[in-house]
C-alpha cells in the first residue's frame, strides 16, 4: 500500500530568485513574486507551512502600470483618529519609495493568514539594478 508523505518543516529548502521589474506591468510581476514567496510551485507544497522561497527584486523605480493609473490610484493609511487618513497617488510614493510599490502589491497577493509576515520577510526590493545578494542568487 502506497502512503503519502507530509511535508515537514524541516525539509523545506529555499533558494533565491532575481526577478527583474524593468518596463514589466505592476500586477503581472507581483504575480510571479508572491507565487515565489508561497512556494506554489514546489511538488511539496502545503497550506499550513511557509514552503516559499527568497525574492530580490531589481529596478523596482522603472515597474509600469496601465491606463491612468500613475495619476489616479491613490496609496491611504489611517492612523485610527478622526481625520487620520492620509493618502498619496502613486506617482507620489514612486518619488519619495519606489519600493513601496512592489511591496503592497506582493502583499495583497499573499494569503491572509500568520504566514503572511514570514513571508513578506524574505521579498528583498531594491529601487536599481544594484543589490548586495550577489552572491546568493545562483543565476
Amino acid at each position: 500500500m502506497n502512503e503519502t508523505k507530509s511535508t515537514k518543516a524541516s525539509k523545506i529548502s529555499r533558494v533565491w530568485h532575481l526577478v527583474d521589474a524593468k518596463d514589466k506591468v505592476l500586477g503581472r510581476v507581483a504575480v510571479e513574486i508572491a507565487a515565489k514567496l508561497i512556494g506554489k510551485s514546489k511538488p511539496y507544497f502545503v497550506r499550513n507551512l511557509d514552503c516559499g522561497d527568497f525574492v530580490v527584486v531589481i529596478n523596482a523605480k522603472h515597474v509600469k502600470v496601465t491606463g491612468k493609473k500613475e495619476k489616479e490610484k491613490m496609496y491611504t493609511r489611517y492612523s485610527g483618529y478622526p481625520g487620520g487618513m492620509k493618502a498619496k497617488a502613486l506617482w507620489q510614493v514612486r518619488a519619495e519609495n519606489p519600493t513601496e510599490i512592489i511591496r503592497r502589491a506582493v502583499m495583497g497577493m499573499l494569503p491572509k493568514n500568520k504566514l503572511r509576515d514570514r513571508m513578506i520577510t524574505r521579498l528583498h526590493v531594491v529601487p536599481e539594478a544594484t543589490h548586495n545578494f550577489g552572491s546568493k542568487i545562483n543565476a
